[in-house]
């Protein structure tokens, strides 16, 4: 059974490479995170440690039996009891509802851990998938999303109220 597992240090090589292998699927739905990304990526997983160890953002990896990683799946901009979610998944473990199922489970820890009432999520028309994931996770659109926040796509936010999940 694949576990979500909070990001540390140990995580950087698969990380990596869940990256690599899935960039182009990841380019078709969401702006691509460009060559400077990769050739840069341990100070940026650093970075992204230093801000989770502050306390501005929780950052969760979906590990298989196999040590490898499925999924990415992060708390940002933590603030007053809300954050904004942000996730992807491995192309080949898509549309199985892995996505679903583990956001789901994010929410619960959100809240749990994480001291979190609300959740709030972008994601653009052209991403079907995803704004699916969303609603079959709790989460009801609230408003335009500027296409500043989706890399120049118009886009939908959605909420989530942790307090009132089933």
């Amino acid at each position: 059974m694949p576990e979500l597992k909070r990001l540390h240090a140990d995580h950087a090589p698969a990380v990596l490479a869940f990256e690599l292998a899935n960039r182009a699927y990841f380019a078709a739905s969401v702006s691509d995170r460009g060559d400077e990304y990769f050739e840069r990526f341990a100070d940026r997983h650093s970075a992204l440690l230093a801000e989770q160890e502050a306390g501005i953002s929780a950052f969760y990896v979906l590990v298989a039996e196999d040590g490898s990683v499925l999924g990415r799946f992060n708390l940002y901009d933590i603030e007053d009891g809300t954050a904004d979610l942000g996730y992807r998944v491995a192309q080949h473990v898509a549309g199985r509802g892995v996505a679903t199922a583990t956001v789901r489970e994010l929410c619960r820890l959100a809240a749990e851990r994480h001291g979190l009432r609300t959740l709030r999520a972008a994601a653009s028309h052209t991403n079907v998938a995803s704004r699916k994931v969303l609603v079959k996770a709790g989460f009801v659109p609230v408003g335009p999303a500027d296409p500043a926040d989706l890399g120049g796509k118009p886009g939908t936010w959605y909420q989530c109220d942790l307090e009132h999940r089933p």
